[in-house]
């Protein structure tokens, strides 16, 4: 067994949605950075992989945030590497994917009432927003995708896939359900503790129900933290026309 000496995963409560609504946003204009030329992090854009409409093929995430990856990443056993799968994401992919999940939810379960079916879609991917006061965590570059891999570059075992949607996606689940020491899901139980722990460690939060997202600077992080404003609020990266038009504006001015 590998990875023991990292603490156990608090349970956690999802976040108070209302509460979080109501934080302010003083945006710092932090710019995005592309993962991909980071030496010391693995990028896998997964969407992007799994062939999801309008997903890039490269992970934005802001400036801050990518310093705090490395931190994350340095706190790591030798053994081990930080794979981004997702960060920055653009409001057609949020909502695809939400619309995608709430349609099969219904699929499944014909009897839900709506707003049973928008809950529990929300524990997975949250709702599109591109509302300046709120808008979606990934909208920001704020919010990222994380997972851990070998030297070979194999994925760890998690206990459940990214994006999964099973119970056992919530962080803390495989704290409960690995207590027989002789559950196979001890080491998957272990890979999760390495995560949360350098993720911790530097700077984000987590959310409750998904095992892989994490948040620094976001609303989502200003509500775990009690902090009264979040400093990222929706960006974009930038096209090549409006890089022009910005250019040609401050010539002007």
């Amino acid at each position: 067994m590998k990875y023991t000496n990292y603490p156990p995963i608090p349970k956690q409560d999802l976040p108070d949605w209302e509460l979080l609504s109501k934080i302010s946003i003083i945006d710092n204009n932090e710019p995005l950075q592309p993962v991909s030329l980071s030496s010391k992090l693995k990028m896998y854009p997964a969407y992007y992989k799994l062939r999801v409409t309008y997903a890039l093929p490269e992970c934005f995430v802001r400036d801050s945030v990518l310093d705090r990856l490395h931190m994350a990443a340095d706190l790591l056993p030798s053994d081990l590497s930080l794979v981004v799968l997702d960060g920055w994401r653009p409001f057609s992919v949020q909502q695809y994917l939400f619309d995608t999940l709430v349609n099969l939810l219904k699929k499944a379960n014909p009897e839900m009432s709506l707003d049973k079916l928008l809950s529990k879609a929300r524990t997975l991917v949250s709702p599109p927003s591109d509302n300046p006061s709120t808008p979606s965590p990934h909208l920001t570059g704020g919010a990222v995708d994380v997972t851990l891999c070998d030297t070979n570059g194999r994925f760890l075992d998690m206990g459940t896939s990214f994006d999964e949607a099973s119970d056992y996606s919530w962080t803390f689940a495989l704290e409960e359900a690995a207590l027989d020491d002789a559950s196979s899901l001890i080491q998957a139980r272990n890979n999760r503790r390495v995560l949360f722990s350098i993720m911790q460690e530097a700077g984000f939060t987590n959310l409750a129900s998904e095992w892989w997202h994490y948040d620094f600077g976001d609303q989502l992080w200003a509500e775990r933290t009690g902090s009264k404003t979040a400093c990222f609020g929706a960006t974009s990266v930038c096209g090549i026309e409006q890089m022009w038009k910005d250019q040609i504006n401050s010539i002007k001015n």
